[in-house]
Formats: structure tokens, sequence, C-alpha cells
């Protein structure tokens, strides 16, 4: 057997592990850590007769890594060594080794938290850092902590800065092997072009043909890019005597073996990012690097995590260039600019940051963690996102209000699948189509049967646009001819096996339906994975829509749905700002809604205030989330009238709609006025943010029978605003901001407190005659502002100094109004003149 360079740190790791029950590996890609390290362990004394399981992120890794572990054993898979994919799985009684993807330790964790037997968990190419990795890691340590002090967790990886990670896991002991690297020469193309991206790696390769030796990798996105690729490099001519051999999921064993092993030809290999870390190709010493990837995302459309196809981030290009330089020097075309390099991200985000987090959620709560942060997780899942899919769970009634996993939810989390996805195929099998529910579920999780996403027959009209896709799946099954001409033949495929992988999971027959599905079961299945999606169209028509969960929608005139009242919106768009877009929809009967979702359905009083009629309304409506499904109107009580009045009030005009009296008014500016002097004597805030804050608790009580905004202003302030005041700020308001001040010629007049300024006198001018000393509020501290007046009620002189005007400006005052007003007193003496509010007639002279 040829020796890897991971063999050199195994006893280390070894060593490690008798005194630890954690370890970090680094070592990099093409070490040998993923099928040395797992075959070196079951020497190991400490793990007895236990097994050993090693997660793969990938299908295609995993079941790689156990064939070539089980032919170095001499041994077929599903003996000592063995794997559980999510198609496929070969263990028998006598598997010691299983390496399996993520999701598939995650539903075992949920059934057996003991992980009974196991006595070693790996997490390889950890650095590719999939939600369901950080999950099972987050797990399996609370096991450890919790449960199983024997069990030991080893995390392999090739670039992951193993400081957090070993600190993560108690400060476990860090391994570092070196690895097998030569040169490679990067040489970046000419700026990218609007072509695709599989006529950009065709010329790519035909260049790499051309002035290199040996075996070519070439990286492209995912299957389809590949397919066309290997297309056009077959019509070029290029690669008639060249071998070209795709790599990605979906191929078979022999597929798959043609792709890796030596062959008697040259080879150009066509790869997903599977061929970046986890799986060797020997023979490889150029790389063709297309510079995308698809990565995990959540898709506001459907609902559901998708895979988008984004730029490489700078670690990834750094990993590909390293597969030309393993055997020698070797070259590396990079499909971008020198620029364009510099502008890549560092490193892929962890999906844990950027995906929906509804189904790790689930599984949270299938674990029983009400507080997610008492987990180990290398990066901590954001909290809105968590937040948002556990309200998506409630929704689905995964659930209870506690946050606590309710039957169906323990259910949801066995399935494979989106909650969404998981939910609608439980439903679907208790309704008696769990065959068309496989179907809807597949057609949903896989690409579109139909390409471009376009119908069937356009222009024509259809109640559901999934319907359309249902039938054309069933014609590819009869007679394999791709949905009349439209539909993408390898979609089909794909659909057509995780279809039956779901009809096996939940053991149903592909013939079960006793017919053949129409709209309404369609729209049942959908609406049981997007019940906030349930559409009722607006008033006024215009393809207009409002979502269950509360927003605004419009048809698109893509979608072959029309002028449907009640529909599932399944695909939808977000819109920025303005109303989302239903790409594709689905009819909901009213009856057959009302009778599978009368649980949600829900009757609940409401009462508002119409702005419009200026009264308050209240009705009775049967509501499913935001959509009313019908109404009558019903009598308000009085503390409903009460709080709609209220509520229209502080959005409508403010305290202004108040019917404020005089006397409130009055009453409001001497509070207010004594606030302002006395600031830490505990006057109320009056202002009016503050009464308008506190509406409901000093006038609410007040409004008793009161319905209209008329009789809102009839509604005296007064007493109110008094009751906020206790008894000894009313009896210093009267004191200190008198409501009137008594003048020389016997009058009482009101003291003005409408400004933010001192209170204001207006007073004719002769009713002040002798007075010296201008009067004063507020303990003496404010001096009035007198207007003096004359007889026709013009102010004359505005002062706070009433002795400097009499011995000054009275005179020219006297010289001007003398002859204006005859009959009024005018005395050149106004110290010893006699204050009055009568004229001359009756009265003493100058």
């Amino acid at each position: 057997m040829s020796s890897f360079p991971i063999d050199d740190v195994i006893p280390d790791l070894l060593t490690a592990l008798e005194g630890s029950r954690t370890a970090v590996l680094q070592a990099p890609p093409g070490a040998g850590k993923t099928t040395r390290v797992p075959l070196a362990l079951l020497k190991a004394p400490w793990l007895g007769n236990g097994r050993i399981v090693m997660l793969e992120p990938r299908r295609l890794a995993a079941t790689n890594a156990a064939r070539w572990m089980a032919k170095s054993l001499g041994d077929e898979v599903g003996g000592t060594i063995g794997y559980a994919i999510r198609f496929d799985r070969k263990i028998s009684s006598r598997t010691r080794v299983e390496v399996v993807t993520e999701g598939i330790l995650t539903r075992r964790l949920h059934s057996d938290p003991f992980l009974e037997g196991v006595g070693v968990v790996i997490f390889d190419e950890f650095h590719e850092r999939s939600i369901h990795a950080d999950l099972a890691l987050a797990l399996c340590r609370d096991v450890q902590l919790g449960l199983r002090e024997d069990l030991r967790i080893i995390v392999m990886s090739a670039t992951l800065d193993a400081g957090p990670l070993a600190a993560l896991l108690g400060n476990a002991p860090v391994i570092s092997s070196t690895g097998r690297s030569h040169p490679v020469d990067l040489r970046y193309l000419s700026a990218e072009s609007g072509d695709d991206i599989a006529t950009l790696v065709s010329r790519g390769v035909a260049r790499a043909l051309a002035e290199t030796d040996g075996d070519i990798l070439a990286f492209l996105p995912g299957a389809g890019e590949i397919r066309r690729c290997e297309r056009i490099l077959a019509e070029s001519g290029l690669t008639r005597d060249i071998l070209v051999a795709p790599l990605y999921g979906d191929l078979s064993f022999e597929a798959q073996e043609r792709a890796i092993v030596p062959a008697a030809r040259r080879k150009v290999v066509l790869a997903t990012n599977i061929a970046e870390t986890s799986l060797t190709i020997e023979g490889v010493s150029t790389v063709v690097d297309g510079g995308f990837c698809r990565r995990l995302r959540f898709d506001p459309a459907t609902g559901l995590n998708r895979l988008a196809v984004e730029r490489i981030s700078a670690a990834s290009a750094t990993q590909r260039a390293g597969r030309a330089g393993r055997l020698g020097p070797g070259v590396c075309y990079r499909l971008w600019t020198d620029h364009t390099h510099h502008a890549l991200i560092p490193a892929d985000p962890p999906e844990i940051t950027i995906s929906d987090l509804a189904p790790l959620a689930l599984d949270l709560a299938a674990w029983g963690v009400a507080d997610f942060s008492s987990l180990a997780w290398l990066d901590s899942p954001p909290s809105a996102a968590l937040e948002e899919g556990k309200r998506l769970l409630a929704g689905l009634g995964a659930v209870d209000r506690k946050g606590r996993i309710t039957e169906i939810g323990r259910r949801m989390a066995e399935l494979p699948l989106h909650p969404r996805l998981a939910h609608m195929l439980l439903l679907g099998k208790e309704r008696g189509w769990g065959a068309l529910a496989c179907d809807v579920a597949a057609l949903l999780s896989e690409r579109d049967i139909f390409r471009g996403g376009e119908r069937s027959g356009a222009g024509e009209r259809s109640d559901s646009d999934m319907l359309e896709r249902v039938e054309a799946l069933a014609r590819w099954r009869t007679d394999k001819s791709g949905a009349g001409g439209r539909g993408d033949l390898q979609a089909c495929r794909t659909v057509d096996r995780t279809a039956a992988h779901l009809r096996r999971l939940i053991a149903v027959k592909a013939g079960e339906n006793a017919a053949a599905p129409g709209s309404e079961a369609v729209g049942l299945q959908l609406a049981g994975a997007y019940p906030d999606r349930i559409a009722l169209a607006r008033e006024g028509g215009g393809r207009r829509y409002l979502l269950a969960n509360g927003r605004g929608a419009r048809l698109s005139e893509r979608s072959s749905v029309h002028d449907e009242p009640l529909m599932v919106a399944y695909v939808v768009d977000r819109g920025e700002g303005g109303d989302d877009l239903i790409r594709q929809a689905s009819v909901l009967g009213r009856e057959a809604f009302r009778r599978e979702f009368a649980e949600g359905i829900c009757r609940q009083r409401v009462v508002s205030w119409d702005g419009r009629e200026g009264r308050v309304v209240a009705r009775e409506e049967e509501r499913y989330g935001a959509l009313v499904l019908g109404s009558r109107p019903v009598a308000a009580t009085a503390d409903e009238a009460s709080g709609a009045l209220l509520e229209g009030i502080t959005r409508g005009g403010g305290i202004d709609l108040l019917g404020w009296s005089p006397r409130a008014q009055q009453m409001r500016a001497r509070v207010r006025f004594l606030g302002r002097i006395f600031p830490d004597e505990g006057w109320p805030d009056f202002s009016d943010g503050q009464l308008l804050a506190t509406l409901a608790a000093w006038l609410g009580p007040h409004l008793a029978g009161v319905r209209t905004l008329a009789a809102v202003a009839s509604v005296d302030l007064l007493p109110p605003l008094q009751a906020l005041l206790d008894w000894e700020h009313l009896r210093r308001l009267d004191d200190e901001a008198p409501t009137h001040l008594a003048v020389p010629s016997g009058s009482r007049l009101p003291l003005d407190y409408g400004t933010d300024g001192p209170p204001v006198l207006a007073v004719k001018l002769q009713e002040m005659f002798g007075l010296a000393d201008t009067p004063t509020v507020a303990r003496g501290r404010v001096p009035v502002v007198v207007h003096l007046l004359s007889p026709a009620g013009r102010p004359l002189q505005v002062t706070t100094d009433l002795r400097g005007f009499w011995n000054g400006a009275y005179r020219e005052v006297k010289k001007e109004m003398k002859g204006r007003y005859p009959k009024h007193p005018w005395p050149d003496d106004p110290w010893s003149a006699m204050p009055t509010r009568k004229t001359k007639k009756g009265s003493h002279g100058t």
C-alpha cells in the first residue's frame, strides 16, 4: 500500500486520543486523512469493538471514501466499511466504519442520543462549514459533555484556523500534517465576456490542451454546466482522442471511477467543487477554474434553501489551483482577471450565517434545546434568522406556544426535507394523497422541470402552475417525452428519483392515489407547505392579492393562473418596498380550505376608528392570518369604543381633536408655566407629546358612551386634567399661577398663560392709574407682562415696568390719545389720578 503524508502524524493523533476525548487534525488536500485515519483508528485499544462514524459534506465523497477504504481492506462496501447517504445505504451488522452525510447523523441523534456502540465521530472537511456539520458537531459535543464521556470527537480540516475550533472542543490537541505540493503557474485569462460559464470553460480547456501536457481538471458550478461543456467540447472535435469524464454527485460509481482513476489516454475531468478537497483525482497537472460554485442560500421566492451560483472565494481558488501541483509543477488557468481575483471574498461564509434556519430550529426543538446558545457553536446562528424559523415552525404546528416540539414536529424532523415540505408530506399521506405530495415535494426541492420556469402552454389558462408540472412529470414517466418539448429531461429524472425516495420514506406506493390529481388536491398539498402564503384577492382586482403573512403581492402575467379569489402563492419574489411578485400559484377551493384549515380560522371582533366618517366602527371578522374571509357589523362595548377612539385621536389630528374649552386651555397653560419656573417641584408634563402618549390613562375613563368625533369635542377636559394634580399642587396652582388679577380700578381681569413666556395682563390704561409696582406671579419670581390698552382695546404700551412707564412714556401716549378719546381721563399726573373703568362723565376731570 502506498504511503501518504498523513501517515507520519497518525501516531501523534492516536497518542493524543489516549488522553483526550477531542482532537483537531489539520491536513491539506491529498494528505490522505479521509481514507487513512478511520482505518488507523480501528486498531486503537480505547475503541474496542466500537464503531466509527465519519461525516462527509458530500454524497460523492462519502461513497468514494467508503469504496476506497473497503478496497484497501480487500472487502466489499457494506462489510467492515459502509456508507449511508440520502438515496443509498450500504451498512451491515459487521460494519465498523460508517461514512455518512451530515443530515444522516443529525436524524440518528434524534432517535439515539446516546449514539450506542459508536466510539468516535469524525468530522471530515469541516472547513466547508455546512450548516449540518455545525449542528452535528454542536449536538455531538452536547452528548459528549452530558451523556457519553467516553465518546471521542475528531475534527479534520484542510484550511480552517485550528485555534478557535480547538478552544470550542475544550482546548483539544491540534495535530498538523504537511502535504505534497509543487509550484503552480497561475495564468489569468482575459476579462470575462457575456458568454455562459460552460462556454468559457470549454475555451479554457481548449487552450490548456494546446499549451500543456497531462490530465486536466476543470471546475464548473454544477451538473447542468458540466453537461453543456461536455457537449461543446464534443462538437468542437478537440477531444476526439481524449477522455472527457464528468464528475458530480448524481453519477454512477462506474462514471465516478472513470473520472478519478488514471486512464490510458489523456483525460479532461469536468467537476463541481467536490474536487476541491474531498476527492483525490490522480494524474492531474493542469486546472481550468471557471471561478463559480453553488452555495446554499435562502431563496425567499420558494421559502426554501437553494443552491445559488456565485463567485468562489479566494480560499477556494487556492484549493483548486493546488490540485495542479500534487504530482509535480503544474498550471492553473483562472478564467477571470487579476483585478477580479483581488475582489474575491477571502473565504466561503459558513452556511449557518446565510441560510434559512427553520430546519435548524426544528432540529434544536427535537433535541429539546430551548436556549441555542447553550450548545457549542463555532459561529452562533443569527438570532433574527432563528426566530424567523421558529415562527414558521409554529405556523406549521411543529412547535407549541412554548417552543416545544409537537408530535407532528417530531415526525417532520425524521424526514430529510425542509420543514415546509416535511409538513406537506405528512398531511398528504393523512389525506390519502401521499404519492401526489411526494411528487410536489420533489418538484419544489429539485430544479424546475420546465426550462427557464416556462409553463407548458404559453398563453393558456390553468388553475395551477404546479398541476401543469405534476401532469408533465406523469407524461414523462409514461413516454419520457419531456413535457411536450419544454421539459428538462435530466430534471425529470432527478425529480422522479427524489419522489420515489420520498415514497419509500412515508411508505406509499406510486399508484396509490385513486384518481388523477386535480387542482384542488394540488392546492391543498401546497397549502400544507405554505400556509403563510395562502392568498386572497384584493378588492378591485388587478391581479393584486394579500398573503396570510400580511404582505401584499401581485400575480405575474407569466403565471397560468387567472382571476382566482383564493390561491396558494408558492413561488414569490420579494418586492423592494412595494408588492411582492407571485410567479407560481395554485387555486385553493374555499370549501376545501375551510375544511382542512378549520383550526387556523378564527373569529375576532375588530373595533377601530373610521377617520373618514369620524366615528368608531365595530365588526366581527372571520380571519386566517392576515386574510379576512368574512365580516359583519356588531356593536362595540364601552371599553372597545374607548380604545378605538383613543387610537383614532392618536393617529388622526392628535390632541387638537379634543374639545379644549378656554378653562381647560388656561389650566393646562398655568401648569406648564409653573413646570418651567419650578422644574424640580414635580409639576406634571402637560406637553402635547406627553398628553398624547398618556391619553388612555388620563382621558380614557371620561369617554364612556362617546362614539364620534363630534362627541369627543364636547368632553370637558378640565376635570381629567385636574385629576393629574395632587391636592398640594392644586392649592399652589391657584396661589402661584392665579387665573385673574385685581387691578386698581377694582376690576378682576384674566391672565393669559398661553405663550412660553410670562403671563400677560391686558388692561385699559385708565384702570392702572397710581400703580407703581408691576404685578408678579410664581411667588413673586415672574413679573406679569402688562398690555396697557386704549379705550378701544388696542395696545398702547407693553411693559413689565409700570413705574418707568408713568414717569416716561405716558406723556407721549397722553399727547397722542387725549384728542382721539376726549371722553376718557388723561390726567397730567397719573400717580394721583383715580383709576377708573368709566369715561369723564360722572368722574373727576383733569
